[in-house]
Formats: structure tokens, sequence, C-alpha cells
């Protein structure tokens, strides 16, 4: 199994509707480690690690939308090494 991690910055309304909370639920149920954090303009940065697929399947699920609270404008993603990907999927503050 090769890791990999891919960085993805969420614009919208995706800030005070627990976009956070809803993609880590959604990391740790595909067995994703990384992090969401909210960004001083308004976006959420998501760092994505595990098996290719599955981080494919989180960046496609951000795509759609995230949770229903939500309304998501567009994900810019940009891959990153694979010494980032932590132990577990968090919230950062």
């Amino acid at each position: 199994m090769t890791t990999v991690c891919t960085i993805a910055w969420v614009h919208g309304r995706v800030q005070g509707v627990g976009f956070r909370y809803s993609t880590q639920h959604e990391a740790k149920r595909l067995g994703l480690t990384g992090y969401a954090k909210n960004l001083d303009d308004g976006s959420v940065e998501v760092l994505i690690c595990g098996e290719q697929d599955k981080v494919e399947e989180l960046i496609a699920w951000l795509k759609a939308g995230g949770p229903r609270s939500a309304q998501v404008d567009r994900v810019l993603t940009e891959p990153r090494q694979a010494s980032e990907a932590g132990r577990d999927f968090g919230i950062r503050y």
C-alpha cells in the first residue's frame, strides 16, 4: 500500500456549518489521515493522506459539496509529500 497526500482548499460557505467535522467523519470512514482547518479568508484547508483511491474519493465528496449545510464553490488541490501523513484525521484551529 502506497500512501499519497493531497492538500485541498475548499471555497464557498464552508465555515460555521460543521464542514470540518463532517470532513473528519468522512475521512475516518475512508481510513484517511490528515486534518481540516479553517483559514482566515473563509475557506477550509484539508490535508488528505492515504490510499490513492480513498484520497480521490474524499476529494470527490468535497467537490460534490461536502455536508448538506455547506455550499462549495470550488476546490483547489495540490499533491504533497507523504511524509506529512499523520496517524489520524484531526481538526486544526
